[in-house]
């Protein structure tokens, strides 16, 4: 009896330690979704020129965009919600957008 109620109290406190592990994770995740459900790059796909970045803060955003290599092609700071994009080629980009600490990647198709 004694060992089932010692390995019954190893698996409690094993299990709650775990648990706020998980739980900060969680957190941390949680906000990455929330930041990436908010945000909306558009029109995609682009042919004017110019997207538009919008947030539900509407923080300012570190926006990078990067060509299919991998290589930077265009960075900047931004408040606004407008990007002139006017200056890239036609094709497929990945663009990193980071408002305060959280991080979203979007793929870009311009024509």
């Amino acid at each position: 009896m004694k060992q089932f109620y010692l390995i019954t109290f190893f698996c409690v406190v094993f299990s709650l330690s775990g648990f706020s592990q998980t739980t900060e994770k969680y957190m941390a995740a949680k906000q990455d979704t929330d930041l990436a459900e908010n945000l909306t790059l558009y029109p995609n796909p682009a042919s004017h020129g110019k997207v538009y970045i919008s947030s539900k803060n509407n923080k300012v955003k570190k926006i990078e965009i990067f060509n299919v290599l991998g290589k930077l092609i265009l960075s900047t700071t931004q408040l606004g919600n407008e990007l002139n994009i006017s200056k890239l080629k036609a094709g497929a980009y990945i663009v990193k957008i980071s408002e305060e600490s959280l991080t979203v990647t979007r793929k870009l198709i311009v024509r």
